[in-house]
């Protein structure tokens, strides 16, 4: 299973995805360019459907545990909600609170056992900024797509460190996590820059829910470095976006392009190498998490290395930016 399951994932996702591509371009669904897009020609929108639906049917397939079961129906219901706003729009005041209610049932699913911050806190505070930062890690997963090919390479890269670290690869978290892995590389196909679909709410939304709860069972299981590493680039680009945004009062929760990685895209007038940096900052960032788990002694040596990398690349696209950017 270990072979062909995450290998029928990027053969399904490579396929359903083409099928899309056609779908919603007759249909009309698209991303039409304005001031606060990364992309010049209307777009379809929605390829995110067919990677959750063949994550959803392999983990299925797979057959979850109780709680992983939960999380897969609340990632499911997250993406009909998320289709709803791709196609009519939903207000912040509706999105927000349901998505919420999906994290808190989420936490709930997680039990009493272990620690997400390796017993740092009490069972409640642990589980209440758990929470949090999931609700956080989902929504950024969803802010940070915004150029070609970005987040099917976040995806894939966290999957794949995922199931490295994990363990036994022929079941539970680490066939979940070359399962995504293998979807998200199959709709990468179709997405890589010049994108002939993007991903859209409904696949960004739940993919980020998901692999938040693959991150927090790591921590859970005590592999709270590479918890903290694999995503790095993700949560530090968007936090820290999110905090000059703040400062200067901004509405958050609107679309923007101040996004580190929107500047270089700018700047470089083109999405590909942007995309390309940030996939080899994500091998560095599980060849770490390796060396990390491996070397325990190597672990917050380890941490460190992860954040300066990111602080790097974070300071490479941010040096100014100008120019017109043409997807691709």
């Amino acid at each position: 299973m270990i072979f062909w399951l995450p290998l029928l994932s990027l053969v399904a996702a490579l396929a359903a995805t083409a099928l899309l591509v056609r779908l919603l371009g007759r249909h009309a669904i698209l991303d039409r360019p304005n001031a606060r897009s990364s992309h010049t020609e209307p777009t379809p929108r929605g390829g995110g459907i067919a990677v959750v639906a063949v994550t959803a049917a392999a983990w299925a397939y797979a057959g979850p545990s109780p709680e992983a079961t939960v999380v897969l129906l609340l990632g499911l219901a997250l993406a009909a909600l998320s289709w709803i706003d791709d196609l009519r729009g939903l207000s912040v005041r509706i999105r927000f609170p349901l998505q919420a209610v999906a994290v808190v049932a989420g936490v709930f699913a997680l039990g009493p056992k272990g620690r997400v911050f390796q017993g740092l806190l009490p069972l409640v505070p642990d589980r209440l900024l758990a929470g949090l930062a999931w609700l956080w890690f989902l929504n950024l997963f969803n802010f940070m797509d915004g150029i070609d090919g970005i987040s099917g390479i976040e995806a894939a890269a966290l999957g794949i460190g995922v199931a490295l670290i994990a363990g036994d690869a022929a079941q539970g978290l680490a066939l979940d996590g070359l399962c995504l892995a293998g979807a998200a590389a199959g709709f990468l196909v179709w997405n890589w820059p010049p994108a002939r679909i993007f991903l859209g709410d409904v696949g960004s939304v739940p993919l980020g829910f998901w692999l938040a709860w693959l991150l927090i069972v790591l921590a859970l299981r005590g592999h709270w470095a590479t918890a903290l590493l694999l995503p790095l680039y993700y949560v530090g680009d968007a936090t820290l976006t999110l905090l000059r945004r703040l400062a200067r009062r901004e509405r958050v929760w609107q679309a923007h392009r101040e996004h580190f990685y929107q500047q270089a895209a700018r700047r470089f007038g083109t999405h590909a190498p942007v995309t390309l940096r940030i996939a080899a900052l994500d091998v560095a960032l599980i060849a770490l998490s390796l060396a990390g788990e491996r070397l325990p002694a190597a672990r917050w040596p380890s941490v460190a290395s992860g954040f300066v990398l990111v602080a790097l690349l974070l300071w490479h696209f941010g040096r100014g930016e100008k120019g017109t950017v043409h997807a691709g």
